[in-house]
């Protein structure tokens, strides 16, 4: 009697789910702490904002970019 064995067949996800879901996460959270920098009315510097609320997810969604493209 021949076993199959279910950890060689392949299951293949779609190649753009973890960079949307990274993508809904990076969203969430700036949406998050812009709100929470405007309502707090917080003492921080524009060049920290701007590293919060821009730079640090375009880095994120960069090499979240470079990763899919690297995947075959």
């Amino acid at each position: 009697m021949a076993q199959t064995n279910d950890s060689t067949s392949e299951t293949r996800r779609p190649r753009l789910m973890p960079w949307s879901i990274g993508a809904v996460i990076i969203l969430a959270a700036v949406l998050f702490v812009g709100y929470r920098m405007a309502t707090s009315e917080c003492g921080l510097s524009v060049p920290l904002e701007l590293g919060v609320l821009v730079v640090i997810p375009v880095v994120y969604l960069v090499l979240m970019y470079l990763t899919f493209v690297s995947q075959e």
